[in-house]
């Protein structure tokens, strides 16, 4: 099962079809190398993209990423049921779409239903990815990981990548996703618990507080701050704390949602015109069939239609009917 999960929309890759000539082969060997404990993980290959910042990717070989999907399927189980409700990242039900539905439906009932002025608190961590402890992690996990052999391979899979000594987790491994709502687990449990921030709401490491009171927000920016550094070693991006009115639009996770409507962010926007744009020059120079075209535009609708966008939709599709 966690090789049919992995290979998912990935059957043209190269190494996965290498790996599928032999499959068999090379599941029983890879089965046979974790129940002795002699599985190792190799090494990331690493790259860039932009979207919109630069991002450091690393990807792990074909067979770590069986192991890492295995791992998934074995782990996040144990785990679904410790997460708070409202944390939306790569969880099953979940997502962004999800996410800016609750700071909507937060924003109503706060309000009383648009009847008196709210605020929210809106906040990141910095380099979040490149600062996960390792002890930290792994103390974490223990807490309902309780198998041996799984946690060997665990520390293995943490351990196999730092950025600095005994930090950091790539971004690329699905395991990734998981260790990243391990970590943060205790921080939403503190928001929900000892702040009683009833509207709380977190994607990864975004994450929102929304109230009529502005001054309980500025209380609990200190509170926040410590905690994540004492418990966590972590620390909030300076420059993206802010507590604004709602009516003023609050971005989060791609839209910007104010009293009544949401908006698609003004350089998603542009990201996706200009993405857009690109696609349309791969197919005018027979480098992109126009059926993966076509198919960008469904995905781009598809995010469109959770926002006030109908201008935006038909100048996309106008785009694309052009050329297809």
């Amino acid at each position: 099962m966690a090789w049919h999960e992995f290979k998912r929309r990935k059957n043209g890759n190269a190494g996965i079809q290498e790996f599928a000539f032999a499959l068999e082969d090379h599941l029983f060997a890879l089965h046979q190398s974790l129940v002795r404990g002699l599985w190792e993980p190799g090494p990331y290959e690493g790259f860039y993209i932009k979207d919109p910042k630069l991002r450091h990717i690393h990807k792990a070989s074909v067979r770590d990423r069986v192991v890492h999907q295995a791992l998934y399927r074995v782990m996040a189980p144990l785990f679904e049921e410790r997460f708070i409700a409202h944390s939306y990242s790569s969880r099953v039900g979940k997502g962004t779409h999800a996410g800016v539905d609750a700071l909507e439906s937060f924003g109503r009932k706060e309000s009383r239903n648009w009847t008196r002025p709210i605020y929210a608190l809106s906040a990141d961590i910095r380099r979040f990815f490149d600062s996960v402890n390792h002890a930290v992690l792994e103390q974490l996990i223990t807490r309902t990981v309780s198998d041996d052999t799984l946690m060997k391979i665990v520390q293995k899979v943490i351990g196999s990548f730092e950025v600095v000594p005994g930090k950091g987790i790539p971004l690329g491994n699905v395991t990734s996703q998981l260790f990243a709502n391990v970590y943060l687990d205790p921080f939403d449990q503190f928001a929900k618990r000892q702040l009683r921030a009833h509207y709380y709401a977190r994607y990864c490491d975004d994450f929102v507080i929304v109230s009529h009171d502005r001054h309980r927000l500025e209380t609990f920016v200190a509170p926040i701050a410590d905690f994540l550094n004492r418990e966590l070693a972590l620390e909030l991006h300076p420059r993206k704390l802010q507590i604004r009115p709602f009516e003023q639009g609050i971005d989060f996770l791609g839209y910007v949602v104010r009293p009544h409507h949401r908006v698609f962010r003004t350089r998603t926007k542009r990201r996706m015109f200009r993405n857009i744009g690109h696609a349309l020059s791969l197919v005018g120079a027979g480098r992109m069939e126009p059926e993966t075209l076509v198919a960008m535009g469904h995905s781009y609708q598809g995010m469109l239609a959770h926002s006030r966008s109908h201008d935006i939709q038909n100048r996309l599709q106008q785009m694309i009917s052009c050329r297809v």
